[in-house]
């Protein structure tokens, strides 16, 4: 321990790459990074020495950093001169993790508009709902997508008018609609980037989170706090590596011997799994990868087997989904057959990864050890990382918190919490990574984010070291997968139901992901509703995920207290053991 604080130290020491100054963004004062490049604009630039890397592969497809870079620019320009997408506007993305969606964000952030992540998921309903809350001028959506979109684009429309740009798709398209390849042709691009006047505190991505309303949350992230999440993941990695190494070097710990996260000689290979709409594939995946130019690893669909045929044929040196993911991978028949002997780090976020799992990543891997990071939308990515050593032995905490950013606890009320071992309370974070707020809804922003501070609704604990533990969650959500499903949301959908009079959504734990969601109803006197016909009813309305596997129906009202509230604990603990 006393190897990382001091690694830390000198990291953030003056003069370095990561020197620290303090600066008042949107009136509150917080440290960023002095030599931070100002812009996700200026970030993509700086790309341009990496022209002859391969940069993403997607299944048997493969682009080079020069290649991507045309369609950027090709793009781009398509987007201001044909739609007049510039500064301030935004253009959405709808599809899976095919390399158009890359593309198409380097091309809409470096206009200075901003990229609106849609959930590839979501309904008709909810894509309609997701795209009049941002009015994009553009969206470009692939062939599912395109299916799902146009029951309801003429009422998107009647809103604000948008453009929309079919990915992957030969289905005849409506009017002012057109395709990929007719739009966009990297052979004749220009060779310059359309102009843009960009602030670091513009919006660079709207990023949608579960409603605790019953309606998902645009939360608008900058282009300030996205560069600062990717150099605090590059400052946590390093300093965790570097300290660990000084630590085996001194003869203070022994250890096997581990990938070098430093070599230059050797391009990084990051394998994303998870979606590009969230934080956890976009912001701390795609870009530190291409920040440091490193080739991104795409898939159609997530599949163990096919994942880890990519691994040993790519090179795979960071793997990071939910756990689950790297659960499914170290315990798959083909894991002895493959070579994972690249891989230096194995882990990811979305959801704690089990204290036995940490163990098992860590016998698993050759030359690599675990790595977790706990964060939200709400702050761009990352809050903490913990990794290596340091995970090994704290399996139990998410980290240190990032370096550019405070933390304390609060108790309900508001009030200030001593961090002791012994106390606990809500997380609040303040610095460069918290989002300016949710577009449209200026009454949530105000109580989200309070003189700086985001109450993350998590309770948590500090140790002596500085290390967090998340002990519990104050927020009523369901986290399935990496998902966060908020009980409100699902309720509100199931009371669209004439025959339920009553419901309590909750989570069930689930060994493979995390939580799955489940609800106990009470039913109208004379009504009639089985749970298959429930959950037919609900896949209309709300994305798969959400619609509850499992369903209790009661022949009494549901418990409450003195103030009228469903005691779900009451729910969890009568129901769960009789699955």
């Amino acid at each position: 321990m006393q190897h990382y604080l001091s690694t830390w130290e000198e990291m953030a020491a003056a003069g370095g790459q990561f020197e620290m100054e303090e600066i008042t963004v949107r009136g509150i004062p917080m440290r960023v990074f002095k030599n931070a490049p100002p812009t996700m604009r200026a970030f993509w630039e700086l790309t341009a020495g990496y022209a002859d890397r391969d940069y993403i592969v997607y299944e048997d497809e493969r682009y080079t950093y020069a290649e991507v870079a045309a369609t950027v620019r090709s793009l781009a320009h398509h987007l201001r001169d044909a739609h007049g997408v510039t500064n301030g506007d935004r253009v959405a993305i709808s599809m899976r993790n095919f390399p158009e969606w890359v593309m198409t964000y380097w091309a809409t952030v470096s206009l200075g508009a901003a990229v609106v992540g849609m959930n590839a998921w979501w309904t008709s309903e909810e894509m309609k709902f997701g795209m009049t809350d941002a009015q994009p001028k553009v969206a470009v959506v692939d062939d599912e997508r395109i299916e799902r979109l146009l029951p309801v684009l003429d009422d998107i429309r009647a809103e604000s008018p948008m453009h929309v740009i079919s990915v992957r798709s030969d289905r005849e398209l409506p009017a002012d609609c057109s395709r990929w390849s007719d739009v966009v042709d990297g052979s004749t691009a220009p060779t310059e980037l359309p102009a843009a006047e960009i602030d670091p505190d513009d919006d660079v991505c709207i990023f949608y989170t579960s409603g605790t309303t019953g309606f998902p949350k645009g939360a608008q992230l900058t282009h300030r706090g996205s560069v600062h999440n990717v150099m605090n993941l590059v400052f946590m990695s390093l300093t965790a590596a570097t300290a660990e190494a000084k630590a085996k070097a001194a003869g203070d710990i022994e250890g096997k011997e581990m990938g070098n996260l430093t070599d230059a000689a050797s391009q990084p290979v990051y394998m994303a799994p998870t979606p590009l709409f969230h934080v956890t594939a976009n912001n701390c995946l795609l870009q530190p990868c291409t920040l440091v130019g490193g080739k991104i690893v795409l898939t159609y669909k997530w599949d163990p087997g096919r994942a880890l045929e990519l691994i040993e044929r790519e090179g795979v040196t960071t793997f990071s989904g939910v756990p689950t993911m790297s659960r499914e991978l170290i315990s798959h028949p083909d894991w002895e057959k493959r070579n994972t002997s690249t891989i230096q780090g194995m882990g990811g976020g979305g959801a704690a990864l089990q204290p036995d799992l940490v163990e098992k990543i860590d016998k698993s891997l050759s030359k690599g050890a675990p790595s977790t990071g706990y964060g939200l939308t709400e702050t761009h990515g990352i809050v903490t990382a913990n990794a290596a050593k340091f995970f090994v032995e704290k399996p139990a905490s998410c980290g240190r918190a990032v370096p550019v950013c405070d933390v304390k606890l609060v108790d309900d009320e508001g009030n200030e919490v001593e961090m002791t071992p012994e106390a606990r309370g809500q997380l609040c974070v303040r610095g460069p990574i918290v989002v300016k707020g949710y577009i449209n809804l200026p009454d949530a922003t105000a109580d989200a984010i309070r003189e700086g501070w985001f109450n993350t609704g998590d309770i948590a604990m500090v140790d002596d070291d500085g290390f967090i533990y998340i002990v519990d969650r104050a927020k009523d959500m369901v986290l399935r997968g990496g998902e966060n499903v908020y009980s409100a949301e699902v309720e509100a959908a199931i009371y669209q139901n004439e025959a339920v009079a009553e419901a309590a959504v909750f989570g069930v734990p689930d060994d493979r992901l995390g939580e799955e969601v489940g609800v106990a109803i009470y039913l109208h006197p004379g009504s009639s509703l089985t749970a298959e016909q429930l959950q037919e009813f609900l896949g209309a309305s709300i994305a798969k995920h959400k619609v509850p596997r499992y369903v209790w129906t009661l022949d009494e009202q549901l418990p409450r207290n003195a103030s009228g509230k469903f005691l779900k604990r009451d729910l969890k603990e009568r129901l769960i053991p009789t699955l």
